[in-house]
């Protein structure tokens, strides 16, 4: 930790691959909807963040609409969602177009949850965390599969502060609900 960094709040970047879509003929990629197992998954995703005690205070969200159902009920699993932001920027977004959205939410945001897509997602996973506990970078770097959530946790005055490498990946889980 480098000096006076004690001073910098504690920020966690919550990021979460839509949940399984499915592939109706004649729909166009950004309106492809949720399968029905992408909707029992973006439910436990909820779940999961709720156990992990890892609530947004905001959210970002592709605006495609597999994104925004995942929001959607992941959300619906909390007593009250927090505010979210549809941003067509983050639909088919590579690292840059990602970092630039985050870059520029409010410094009093202490979670903050991007919903999107891959690879871009796994990408930048992979280039904020410099370093990750126990097997999570490998796990990443493996895989990143729909409705997968990595927790990247980083302390600094401004999330325009979030950088390559000054990240630590704290937890990777893939959520899956059951059949019912």
């Amino acid at each position: 930790m480098t000096a006076g960094a004690e001073a910098d709040p504690l920020h966690r970047l919550v990021v979460l691959r839509h949940a399984k879509s499915a592939w109706p003929d004649g729909v166009a990629d950004h309106q492809r909807p949720l399968a029905p197992r992408g909707r029992r998954d973006a439910r436990a995703a909820g779940r999961a963040l709720t156990e992990a005690d890892c609530l947004p205070d905001l959210a970002l969200c592709s605006t495609a609409v597999r994104a925004r159902e995942t929001w959607e009920l992941a959300s619906a699993q909390w007593g009250t969602p927090p505010p979210v932001r549809h941003d067509p920027r983050l639909y088919a977004a590579g690292v840059p177009d990602l970092l630039a959205a985050v870059h520029e939410v409010s410094a009093e945001i202490g979670t903050l949850l991007l919903i999107g897509h891959n690879p871009g997602l796994e990408e930048l996973v992979l280039e904020l965390a410099g370093d990750g506990l126990d097997d999570t970078l490998d796990r990443v770097r493996v895989k990143f599969p729909t409705s997968a959530i990595a927790v990247l946790s980083w302390y600094g005055a401004s999330w325009r502060a979030l950088a390559p490498g000054t990240a630590l990946l704290t937890a990777v889980t893939v959520p899956r609900g059951e059949k019912g």
